[in-house]
């Protein structure tokens, strides 16, 4: 063969199969199965794919999305099977076992080749999605997590919001953040919880109606109040093997909200307990909930509800919320390795991410997005300020614990902690008793 005939047959199959990148992008139009579990935000990242298959013409993406719980049961068993979407999105609680058994692709190489610039993304997200060295995604959004109140019980309970920046909690009286929940707590005869002779028994309207389904994690429950009392999940994030869940810090915070259960400020957790803090909400029967940031736009567009949102309240140890954010991973078995990262670069960029601001569907992971995002919001109408303010404060956010056994441990977590606020059990025996469970599945 001659070396011309070498080099143009090198040019051809360089054409072909990407030389010189190290890629396996095929020759040819390539459709890309993409999943995720929120609905609502399939029209935002409809956007992204669009604008991403303008500058790549041979990858289009297949959107579609599945509901959180069928979602990792379908995951599940379609990654053993091996027909699990190309790429989809991925949650702290199921990756560790995603990546343990080699579920996961690998993009550290595609990163570094790309020169991906991880310090655009808000802080800490990024290290969360690395394990023994390898990394299993990019950053794509971020929440905290605030208070948001009906503001027409606010102003009958004659309580002027603007304290409610600077309201305080504590584990013994819950400081002045309980006050306002007693005052918002309204029994059947119109008297409230600070009133003589309020009904606890026979409740119309309470105080707060707290995320009772937190599991072992209490992101938009216990977990904020925990932290700022001083406990901490575990030896080290992510991938501890130790967890702290004997500490008489989260026993004090699990006592406190099982008290608002007892004095008749929040609902009895066999009732609410199936249906969630929301379906109370949506029936006038609480004042204020815990949620996310990804609750604003519901929420604050509700004109039912006249909800407006507050941060947290002040701990022992200062505010701070739990902040936490999703990736898109890749699966391995994937036949596509090079078009997937280049959609997960994409959506991992700030093209994309500035796309999503605009829908103010989330709080993107990239902080000039995220800004961006915060912008959209205010030109809506809509005051966000709190979890932005929350995620920018000095030692204001914690990470959810990132561990193997997470199915295993919210199980175990999940009845320890519903125990005590069902009124059965003990913090302090319940607690502990489960942290050794935990513990074990680590030896």
């Amino acid at each position: 063969m001659s070396r011309k005939t070498l080099l143009t047959l090198v040019t051809l199959v360089c054409a072909t199969s990407a030389c010189g990148g190290g890629t396996d992008a095929q020759a040819g139009p390539v459709e890309l199965n993409y999943v995720m579990w929120v609905d609502s935000q399939v029209p935002a990242y409809k956007q992204c794919a669009d604008a991403f298959t303008k500058k790549n013409p041979n990858i289009t993406i297949k959107l579609s999305s599945v509901a959180w719980a069928q979602y990792w049961q379908n995951l599940t068993t379609q990654v053993v099977s091996g027909t699990a979407p190309d790429v989809f999105r991925d949650s702290v609680a199921y990756y560790p076992q995603f990546a343990r058994n080699g579920q996961l692709l690998d993009i550290s190489e595609y990163v570094e080749r790309d020169k991906v610039d991880l310090g655009q993304y808000q802080k800490g997200l990024a290290d969360v999605w690395v394990r023994d060295g390898k990394r299993y995604g990019l950053p794509l959004d971020w929440d905290t997590i605030g208070v948001f109140y009906n503001q027409d019980q606010v102003k009958e309970a004659g309580l002027d919001p603007a304290g409610f920046s600077g309201w305080t909690w504590n584990p013994k009286d819950g400081g002045t953040f309980e006050k306002a929940i007693a005052a918002l707590t309204v029994d059947d005869k119109g008297r409230r919880g600070t009133d003589p002779g309020f009904d606890k028994e026979h409740v119309a309207v309470y105080g707060i109606a707290p995320d009772y389904n937190t599991g072992a994690l209490g992101q938009t429950g216990w977990a904020a109040f925990a932290a700022g009392n001083g406990f901490k999940y575990l030896d080290k994030n992510p991938f501890g093997t130790k967890y702290f869940y004997d500490d008489p810090k989260l026993a004090e915070t699990i006592d406190w909200f099982a008290s608002l259960i007892k004095k008749g400020y929040a609902p009895p957790y066999d009732k609410q307990s199936a249906l969630g803090g929301d379906a109370v909400l949506q029936a006038g029967k609480t004042a204020m909930v815990m949620a996310g940031s990804w609750m604003a736009k519901p929420y604050l567009d509700n004109k039912a509800l006249n909800l407006a949102v507050a941060p947290l309240p002040t701990a022992p140890l200062g505010r701070k919320s739990p902040i936490n954010g999703v990736s898109d991973a890749i699966y391995a078995g994937t036949k596509h390795k090079e078009e997937a990262w280049q959609w997960v670069k994409f959506t991992a960029s700030a093209e994309c991410q500035d796309l999503i601001a605009a829908t103010t569907e989330v709080l993107p992971a990239i902080t000039t997005s995220s800004d961006k995002a915060l912008a959209a919001h205010e030109a809506a109408g809509r005051d966000v300020k709190p979890f932005v303010e929350e995620a920018k404060a000095a030692d204001g956010t914690f990470l959810l614990p990132v561990t193997d056994n997470a199915d295993k441990i919210n199980e175990i977590m999940d009845a320890a902690i519903s125990s005590v606020l069902l009124g059965t059990a003990d913090a302090r025996t319940a607690l502990p008793k489960a942290n050794t469970e935990v513990n074990a599945l680590f030896q």
